[in-house]
């Protein structure tokens, strides 16, 4: 499929095609998803945010073992697929900084201190590489408040 996408690209006049994706394949039905935050949520802060995922397992970044994998938290940035730099990676995967925030220990939660105001939330599952599986693992991007 990757090599289709290419081509087309390449006939497009393209250069390459954007991968959003590694090689590490996700089981079909993997879903990534927030435990205790919804979409519309008003949280005061610091917000305690919980992880869930199905369809795979979680383990520590570096691990090498199938159908795993490491959540990231996307903060304030566009969806997956929808910012600049989701087809560029860095060279250790999925960027890392305020927008991009890692927890490649198989943390399951997070405790986020946001400034009052709106706020965009979304889950990506990375690989032991921090690079995202194919299909990638993601959740819907939720909006919330903190008061």
């Amino acid at each position: 499929m990757k090599a289709l996408l290419l081509s087309i690209g390449m006939a497009a006049g393209l250069a390459s095609a954007p991968a959003l994706a590694g090689d590490t394949p996700a089981p079909e039905g993997a879903k990534v998803y927030f435990v205790n935050i919804e979409d519309g949520a008003t949280v005061s802060s610091p917000v305690t945010v919980i992880f869930g995922l199905s369809g795979m397992g979680v383990a520590p970044a570096g691990t090498e073992k199938e159908n795993t994998g490491h959540h990231h938290v996307l903060v304030d940035r566009p969806p997956f697929g929808d910012g600049p730099e989701d087809g560029e990676m860095s060279e250790g995967g999925l960027y890392s900084d305020d927008n991009h925030r890692h927890f490649g220990g198989g943390q399951t939660e997070v405790s986020l201190e946001l400034a009052p105001g709106e706020h965009t939330l979304q889950l990506v599952l990375g690989d032991q590489n921090h690079v995202p599986h194919d299909p990638p693992v993601t959740s819907e991007q939720i909006t919330i408040t903190v008061e």
